[in-house]
């Protein structure tokens, strides 16, 4: 079993306020977000962005992981998640995640590489938390 942690300090109201966010491990450390960051495209971060950047690098190891059982090493896995924040009945949701893919993975067919990739998308743990639509676009290039 494995405990990561992150954090978040919020002070304010939901427009004006402000709030920092952290992880454990110190790769974030008190980075800006608000509602400016995540609705007006100010400095800083934001959930959304947070939840792309977990999901692509989850998706990215899950890949590699397939792609070992069959005997295959990337040479790169460059991946983004686009998450869609939307305004519902009763608030907003994150309703989509999209996987855009790049590998290149010597001796890979085709098959072998999409098989790999719908695994991985189905089976990350990233993956598996996220309630919402998950699509993918995984291109193999040489």
């Amino acid at each position: 079993m494995s405990v990561n942690t992150g954090s978040a300090k919020w002070s304010g109201t939901l427009k004006e306020g402000k709030g920092h966010v952290s992880t454990k491990s110190g790769a974030l450390n008190d980075q800006p977000y608000g509602f400016n960051t995540r609705f007006e495209d100010a400095p800083g971060t934001n959930p959304e962005e947070l939840i792309g950047a977990a999901h692509a690098s989850c998706f990215s190891m899950a890949l590699s992981m397939v792609l070992g059982e069959h005997d295959l090493t990337a040479d790169s896995i460059e991946t983004s998640a686009d998450i869609t924040l939307e305004q519902q009945a009763g608030g907003f949701a994150v309703t989509k995640s999209h996987l855009t893919v790049k590998a290149k993975i010597p001796d890979a067919s085709e098959e072998t590489f999409m098989e790999a990739a719908k695994g991985a998308k189905e089976n990350c743990p990233i993956s598996k938390l996220l309630d919402c639509d998950i699509t993918m676009d995984a291109e193999l290039v040489s």
